[in-house]
């Protein structure tokens, strides 16, 4: 089984997707956090993503992989972790920008297709159900207000020890769901059979119950399906 959740930056969706791969023991495939990990070599590398032969062999020589450590995500990139590295809103910004390239967007499709293939999983990212796993049994797209999203956001940063302004928080967001939804490639959208969830009065206990409720009415049916072809 997938399971898919898309939605902007702050909605919730990595919180929902590593509960729910927990409680269910799928695993929790952090889209973001693959091509936060590519953002990241690249700024380190200074690569002009408009120069598309740089870009395409700096994809071809980068080597991403998720591995979960006592329940803490690794984000491997060329062997390396790099999940502390990867949340700073100058990564961010470049993960948005390098997810418009055609090239890099097939690299992390073989990717994220890849690690399906091993069994049943959580996905999240921007278009999980709409591009990377259209097929996907469940599909979510979890949203919440700008305001409350860009709360979230500058909590995140002033707790992680960023000096940054709420101010800066909202005008980051903003520019991240308006170069999402825009680009040409994959744009941020909800499936049309997606499951739209409001998380901005929600706790993220009640949006786990929400979504949790719907994905044991697809075991069920799954299950029913499996007897009548036995």
């Amino acid at each position: 089984m997938i399971v898919a959740i898309d939605g902007p930056s702050g909605a919730g969706k990595s919180t929902l997707a590593k509960r729910l791969a927990r409680e269910l023991s799928f695993t929790y495939l952090d889209t973001g956090a693959m091509y936060r990990a590519l953002a990241l070599k690249v700024l380190r590398e200074a690569v002009d993503i408009a120069d598309e032969t740089a870009l395409a062999r700096l994809v071809r020589q980068t080597e991403i992989d998720l591995q979960e450590n006592g329940g803490r995500l690794k984000v491997l990139l060329d062997g390396a972790d790099v999940a502390d590295l990867i949340r700073t809103p100058e990564v961010s910004q470049m993960a948005s920008k390098v997810s418009t390239r055609k090239i890099v967007r097939q690299r992390m499709m073989e990717l994220q297709r890849a690690a399906a293939v091993k069994g049943h999983i959580v996905a999240e990212g921007r278009d999980i159900g709409t591009v990377i796993f259209p097929g996907a049994e469940v599909k979510i797209y979890l949203d919440a207000s700008v305001m409350e999203r860009a709360r979230r956001r500058f909590e995140e940063l002033r707790a992680s020890g960023r000096n940054v302004s709420m101010e800066e928080t909202v005008n980051e967001l903003m520019e991240r769901d308006r170069r999402d939804s825009e680009r040409d490639l994959a744009p941020l959208c909800p499936a049309a059979d997606a499951v739209a969830v409001d998380s901005s009065a929600l706790t993220a206990d009640a949006v786990a119950e929400r979504v949790m409720h719907l994905i044991r009415l697809q075991l069920e049916k799954n299950s029913v399906i499996q007897e009548d072809r036995s």
